[in-house]
């Protein structure tokens, strides 16, 4: 009988687990939505926070860059020095003026107006605009804090004192050194990322007496939702966290609970 001659097979060589999708695999977009699409650029935050770069352009780049902030910085502070009483109002630059909460807002800025109080918002369309158009109904300051973009965003028509901005985080400084509290209408991320600003910055003790009240209470409805049975419900804040808040639907009541905070804010000053 004839023997076959065995082959011997190569060893398998078990292949290489494909690397998994990075977490920003997404390609960048930039929401081009509500600006002019003509003239896009590239910003100093864009500048700043970009990745690796040549071994000497921290020589030549950052340490200039710092005193560009500090410029920024000077220049807000200078600008706005005689703020003495003031209300930061946030919301969705998409807000048509034909929106309920659009003509919430104006009412909102002529109530600030009328107690006294200069409106400060980003200088944009929407709920900006519509809150600087109410301070000036009502007789008041209304103050633009305007931020440079990839795509050009002016001020609107409202504003009677403007402040442009190179860096996202010198703005909101600004924001919050001048504002005796914020009040935040529907909105995005920009929106949400104020009002997680000031609650962060509550929580941990760093400003007090300052109210953040959400207008609008079917929209802010499932955030205090979430909060409330998620984030707190496993302890990842306190209970009373979430009454950082104040929900209205009422223009009126928004504006009292400004007034009624900073009383207690000039009080706490003059002990």
């Amino acid at each position: 009988m004839a023997s076959r001659k065995e082959t011997k097979q190569a060893p398998q060589v078990p292949k290489a687990p494909e690397p998994p999708k990075r977490a920003n695999s997404v390609p960048a977009r930039i929401d081009d939505a509500i600006r002019s699409v003509k003239h896009p650029v590239i910003t100093e935050d864009t500048k700043l926070f970009q990745g690796v770069t040549p071994s000497d352009e921290f020589t030549r780049g950052d340490p200039w860059r710092v005193m560009r902030i500090m410029g920024e910085f000077i220049e807000g502070f200078d600008k706005l020095a005689g703020l003495e009483k003031a209300v930061t109002v946030f919301g969705s630059a998409r807000t048509l003026p034909s929106d309920p909460q659009y003509l919430a807002a104006v009412e909102v800025g002529r109530l600030l107006a009328k107690r006294d109080f200069a409106v400060i918002t980003g200088a944009g369309p929407g709920i900006m605009e519509a809150a600087n158009k109410g301070a000036k109904l009502g007789g008041g300051r209304s103050v633009g804090c305007n931020i440079e973009l990839p795509f050009e965003q002016g001020s609107n028509e409202y504003v009677d004192t403007l402040v442009n901005f190179r860096y996202f985080f010198v703005r909101k400084t600004m924001f919050i050194k001048y504002s005796a509290a914020f009040i935040i209408f529907p909105g995005g991320y920009g929106t949400l990322d104020e009002l997680f600003e000031a609650v962060t910055l509550i929580q941990t003790g760093k400003i007090s007496q300052f109210p953040v009240i959400l207008f609008g209470r079917h929209y802010w409805a499932g955030l205090f939702r979430w909060l409330q049975t998620r984030v707190a419900g496993e302890k990842k804040i306190n209970d009373g966290d979430v009454d950082l808040m104040h929900l209205t639907d009422d223009p009126a009541e928004a504006v009292e609970l400004v007034a009624q905070a900073y009383a207690a804010q000039v009080a706490a000053a003059m002990k």
